[in-house]
């Protein structure tokens, strides 16, 4: 199956529900399907190889993709917040492709051989028009969306979603048209995320409206949710933070129409996700698990989960609010250790995941996927007696100090449990006797003071020695992408002055 197929099926079974926007003005899904076809059309005619998207959260994004789809082209949105050596670099990668753009400017000042097209323009061009109206479905093996991985750790790659990849997500994680008319999701990640393009897909195929909002601020998240009456939401881990915090300092209540609010994309601290409990009591929470390279989620952590490890006497299943859950019904996760052997419950090793919504394919170097199907998340973790999976960071981020590899996930758990700490980073910083030293980055709740020495002497008291930080900074906040994953290596190449 392919996109359009979807976008075929939402509009024949719901074409006059507003799906984006607000729902005085916004676009029904048979309007979103006619432009698709109109800008399907536009971009044949223009000869497009890759649809470039460089802009913010709006209905553009939806009409652009779709557009692409149709035209058979891939689709690939651009993080705008790159440098214009980042940005030149990528857009230097690409031969006949339309960038569609909200800073017309810069993309003639990087990369001027390219052709372009404003935001408004290509909204204009794609009113739909009768003669456009038809949707020739895409081979299910044909490329239907790049994304340039985050690049935390090395220069980004582009991985590769077919559309057989995206559907299966669709298809194994959502039922059609299961949305009440009335209901209505914030997307706040950027469209350059993977889950930007879930959101949208996912969203759509059960026919609920999507609301965008392109410049996230706490205040004017809860605002939005309340004028819209907004009933789901995906938020990344600062934004949940500062959501709580922004509730806690105003002292209003939570909006009363959230039934279902999901995190993701990085770890999240206990107390925050305690807090959120507390203060939306009516709201089911889901923590998802994915990446890039496996066209979103292939863990969630349900509401019910939560609200049974919140209330649990029992440390074993109050861990589980450090997890994110479980493997969803068609993909299968597995901890492997160096040997490539499945680890017991309680065993760190490799994330290995396989399943039909798996890509783990890049155009810069081919497929990542074994012979049989698994591909290697880079990330650590553990999986406990009932399937519960337990994410301890990226392989890259492992320290070896003095030999011994240690996982900065268990040092950050405890400095977060700190009641003076808000968010921490633990890194390696490279030392010529140890090969690593650890370092702790910390920012510090507002009014409230802690020293070099009690931080170390809290962690000691907790963990073994060699686990103690060596040094220890606290900052004002940490440095993190769009999407809230801590980048270290600019924790690390900083040039911060330790304390300690």
């Amino acid at each position: 199956m392919d996109l359009l197929t979807l976008l075929d099926m939402v509009g024949a079974g719901m074409g006059d529900r507003v799906l984006i926007g607000s729902r005085s003005g916004g676009l029904t899904a048979a309007e979103l399907r006619a432009r698709a076809a109109t800008g399907g059309a536009l971009l044949r005619d223009l000869d497009v190889s890759t649809v470039v998207y460089l802009g913010g959260n709006n209905s553009t994004f939806p009409v652009a993709l779709f557009s692409a789809a149709a035209a058979h082209v891939p689709f690939l949105p651009v993080n705008y917040r790159l440098s214009d050596n980042q940005l030149g670099e990528i857009l230097g990668r690409q031969t006949s492709a339309l960038v569609i753009t909200d800073d017309p400017a810069r993309v003639a000042a990087t990369n001027p051989d390219l052709a372009q097209i404003s935001l408004e323009e290509f909204m204009a061009r794609t009113v739909p028009s009768a003669a456009d109206n038809e949707l020739v479905p895409a081979d299910a093996e044909s490329v239907a969306i790049l994304l340039m991985t985050s690049g935390t750790t090395a220069a980004p790659k582009s991985a590769v979603l077919r559309h057989h990849h995206l559907t299966s997500y669709i298809l194994g994680s959502v039922e059609f048209a299961s949305a009440e008319d009335a209901d209505a999701t914030i997307v706040s990640v950027p469209p350059y995320h993977i889950a930007a393009v879930a959101n949208l897909l996912s969203n759509l195929y059960a026919g609920r409206r999507i609301v965008y909002l392109d410049h996230f601020t706490a205040a004017q998240w809860l605002d939005v949710v309340r004028e819209e009456r907004i009933t789901n939401g995906m938020v990344v881990p600062t934004m949940l933070s500062r959501i709580i915090q922004e509730l806690k300092d105003t002292g209003t209540p939570a909006p009363p129409s959230l039934r279902s609010l999901s995190y993701g994309g990085a770890k999240v601290a206990a107390s925050v996700i305690a807090d959120a409990l507390t203060l939306f009591p009516d709201t089911g929470f889901v923590n998802a698990y994915g990446l890039t390279e496996t066209s979103s989620s292939i863990a969630v952590l349900g509401p019910e989960d939560h609200r049974e490890a919140a209330a649990s006497a029992d440390p074993f299943v109050r861990a589980r609010l450090g997890s994110v859950g479980r493997a969803l019904p068609h993909v299968t996760i597995e901890i492997h250790d160096f040997d490539g052997a499945p680890c017991d419950p309680g065993i760190v090793g490799d994330i290995m995941v396989r399943g039909p919504q798996i890509a783990g394919e890049y155009l810069e170097g081919g497929s990542r996927l074994s012979a049989d199907g698994w591909f290697p998340t880079r990330d650590r973790g553990f999986l406990d007696e009932d399937g519960y999976i337990f994410v301890q960071g990226r392989a890259d981020d492992t320290i070896i100090r003095g030999g011994e590899n240690i996982a900065p996930a268990e040092i950050e758990d405890v400095i977060i449990s700190h009641e003076a700490v808000r968010e921490c980073a633990v890194a390696g910083i490279p030392d010529d006797e140890w090969g690593q030293r650890i370092a702790a980055f910390v920012v510090l709740h507002d009014g409230h003071d802690l020293t070099v020495e009690e931080m170390r002497a809290y962690v000691r008291s907790r963990l073994r020695g060699s686990k103690t930080p060596d040094m220890v900074s606290f900052l004002s906040d940490l440095p993190v992408t769009a999407t809230g994953k801590v980048l270290r290596r600019e924790l690390v190449a900083g040039h911060l002055v330790p304390q300690g």
